[in-house]
């Protein structure tokens, strides 16, 4: 049996190690890389155990975990919070399953509410689900023009639609015009948003595998943006935010489009559309695309509650939070919304 580890959030030596594997490990995912470790305890000053199994001096699996403290929503331990995937990446069944008993013992010391696991292939069918949510996954093109027609006919024409207003797509240096255009969207929508300095922390730890394309009309005047992970040839847009004209424009669709446009002159092979939950407009915009849904599977094991939480918009308890939310000023929103959020996860 593999012996279990846990990563030093001070050992550069440790986290490429733990990387390496990463990268090279088929299930792994942008999520488990070393770097949230240091972003999850520096913005959001989460308790992190990420989790190693080590054979023979070398890593055969990685469970990255956070441990949650919510005055909302109780405690857990998640693998992992603010990410669309998670759970264990491992080489073999046996340092799997050894990570994930480390992590209900873990857990249980704790003394937690739940232990979650955001799986994207299902692991213990006797385990308590959220079945929730989907992702929306589909390969790139080798072609840009074969790329365009694959957009389903209606959605194309809103492509080109963007294309005939003269929008343009610029990669930013910093996160400003992103971060203006998000707190704003998510304040429209009645939800919490992220701290800027959550953004900045991600380009900071990923470098170039973290990037902010943003949409212009022909006057230089932004009106959608979206941050980008890069992990392997793939490309998982992440956040993003749009004025109120960018409906009209169709600069949401153009910024897609833009986006999947570079990742075919860059070579990448899928687009990674993200996490949307079944029967909302997102989820109804990604298949407009094209994009077939893939069920998540987060898998849940309950200590100290009887059901699995539903601490996500859709839940009806939220509906008068979500609706005095959209009445506060926005400066009020961009202040208070962190120490909401960062109990969500």
């Amino acid at each position: 049996m593999p012996s279990i580890k846990r990563l030093s959030p001070s050992d550069p030596a440790d986290a490429a190690r733990w990387d390496e594997f990463v990268s090279a490990c088929p299930p792994a995912t942008f999520f488990h890389r070393a770097g949230w470790q240091r972003v999850l305890r520096e913005v959001f000053r989460h308790d992190t155990h990420f989790l190693y199994a080590e054979a023979e001096g070398r890593i055969v699996g990685v469970l990255p975990l956070a441990h949650v403290k919510s005055l909302l929503f109780g405690r857990s331990l998640v693998s992992l919070p603010f990410a669309v995937y998670g759970g264990v990446a491992a080489s073999n069944p046996q340092a799997a399953d050894a990570l994930e008993q480390a992590a209900q013992d873990l857990a249980q010391r704790l003394g937690v509410a739940h232990l979650e696991l955001r799986n994207i292939a299902p692991r213990h069918t006797d385990w308590p689900m959220q079945d929730l949510y989907v992702t929306f996954r589909k390969a790139i093109l080798t072609d840009e023009e074969a790329n365009l027609l694959a957009i389903p006919r209606k959605q194309r024409a809103m492509v080109r639609k963007g294309i005939a207003k003269g929008l343009r797509s610029e990669v930013d240096t910093g996160v400003e015009r992103f971060f203006a255009l998000y707190a704003d969207n998510v304040h429209r929508h009645g939800t919490p948003g992220l701290p800027k300095r959550y953004f900045a922390a991600l380009q900071r730890e990923f470098g170039v595998d973290c990037d902010v394309q943003t949409v212009t009309d022909a006057t230089g005047r932004p009106l959608s943006s979206v941050l980008s992970f890069y992990f392997r040839d793939e490309v998982l847009p992440y956040y993003a935010g749009d004025d109120t004209a960018a409906r009209e424009l169709a600069a949401n669709d153009f910024k897609y489009w833009e986006l999947m446009r570079r990742s075919c002159a860059r070579g990448l092979k899928l687009f990674d559309f993200g996490r949307s939950k079944q029967g909302t407009g997102s989820f109804a915009f990604k298949k407009n695309w094209g994009f077939e849904p893939q069920a998540l599977h987060y898998e849940y094991c309950l200590y100290k509650r009887d059901a699995v939480p539903q601490n996500n918009p859709a839940n009806a308890k939220f509906q008068l939070l979500i609706q005095t939310w959209r009445r506060l000023p926005i400066g009020v929103a961009n202040w208070l919304g962190p120490y909401v959020v960062r109990n969500l996860g």
